[in-house]
């Protein structure tokens, strides 16, 4: 079982930068690969970025491909989102999730989700 909590989302204006963190508990966090989606307001919820337990070739959607990096610190259990050059379009609840297999670029590619964090970027 995997508990994940984010934090650091917030209002910023664009162009702005915003680092999400995400803890998790349990001792098998490095053996996961992790992942961060986002839903934005009345759409479905959207892959942005993932990284195998070994962060060697992250990928990234293209929307977000240059502006945002996902990094993990396995020794903290914990994964992050460096979000720089923000847009009002990247308004969103944040989540990351956990998963065992390899298909990351999917919703059900994941077996743990956090209950998100809401960024907000003003134009």
């Amino acid at each position: 079982q995997v508990q994940l909590v984010e934090s650091g989302g917030g209002l910023v204006q664009a162009g702005g930068s915003l680092r999400l963190s995400c803890a998790a508990s349990g001792r098998t966090f490095s053996t996961y690969a992790m992942g961060w989606f986002r839903q934005p307001p009345g759409k479905d919820r959207e892959f942005v970025a993932a990284a195998s337990w070994s962060s060697i070739s992250p990928y990234y959607a293209g929307s977000v491909r240059g502006r945002f990096t996902i990094s993990r610190d396995n020794a903290k259990n914990t994964v992050y989102l460096q979000m720089n050059s923000l847009r009002p379009e990247d308004t969103a609840i944040y989540y990351c999730a956990a998963a065992r297999g390899s298909n990351l670029g999917l919703v059900g590619g994941y077996d743990y989700w956090g209950q998100g964090t809401q960024v907000t970027v003003s134009s």
